[in-house]
């Protein structure tokens, strides 16, 4: 993605060094605090879609799967009145419903663990932003002690920075391979016209049984 390439750009600077370089360090500080800001915006919003297509994917699920009850429901009623066409038709529809329940529950899981992982993304990068704020005011302090006092060891006190640097593009490198995993996923669900041909062979035995069932079950006339 995109937005997480650019995030990733930003994790990836160094902080310690792009603003002990700066000719203006504060307004650099400024700077790299307005552009975190900006990106984590945007992976809120992402977090916000990926949430509305959770909640549809569910919808669509229920949807069907209360299809599925009803031609069943259906299905009983023709073959109580001995119309065996017609209880098979609402068989055929019945499982026509539930496949596609099936279907709508694996994308449903896959856009679960996906709305998860840009939550956790979004919590760990609101939390290394507030570190970076609090970093940025104190190298920002520490340089103008340094040109003040011309100390030339006061660049020691900001190499815990790059360690947290290092931090943040793991998590960058987790997100991704999140991404990719979810992507893979995504792609098992295609199909196969030779598994079709076996599958609507296989549908078609599943409505003749249950049609069987049906009419077992119907009381036996005198």
């Amino acid at each position: 993605m995109a937005l997480l390439e650019r995030v990733g750009t930003l994790l990836r600077a160094n902080v310690n060094d792009l603003i002990s370089r700066a000719e203006d360090p504060e307004k650099l500080a400024r700077q790299l605090v307005l552009d975190m800001e900006n990106q984590l915006l945007q992976v809120k919003t992402q977090v916000a879609i990926a949430i509305a297509d959770q909640h549809l994917l569910q919808k669509k699920k229920k949807e069907h799967e209360d299809a599925v009850q009803e031609w069943h429901r259906k299905a009983e009623l023709a073959v109580s009145r001995q119309q065996d066409d017609l209880a098979r038709a609402a068989l055929e529809r019945s499982l026509s419903h539930q496949n596609l329940a099936n279907s709508f529950g694996q994308q449903l899981d896959d856009q679960t663990a996906e709305a998860e992982t840009l939550r956790n993304a979004f919590s760990k990068l609101q939390q290394k932003l507030a570190e970076t704020q609090s970093a940025c005011e104190m190298l920002v302090a520490q340089h103008r002690r340094a040109r003040v006092a011309g100390k030339a060891n006061s660049a020691r006190a900001v190499v815990g920075l790059q360690q947290k640097a290092s931090t943040l593009n793991r998590l960058r490198s987790t997100i991704l391979q999140q991404e990719a995993s979810n992507v893979a996923a995504y792609s098992l669900l295609e199909d196969d016209s030779l598994e079709d041909k076996f599958a609507a062979l296989d549908r078609e035995e599943r409505v003749e049984r249950l049609l069987l069932e049906l009419k077992n079950r119907q009381p036996r006339l005198a």
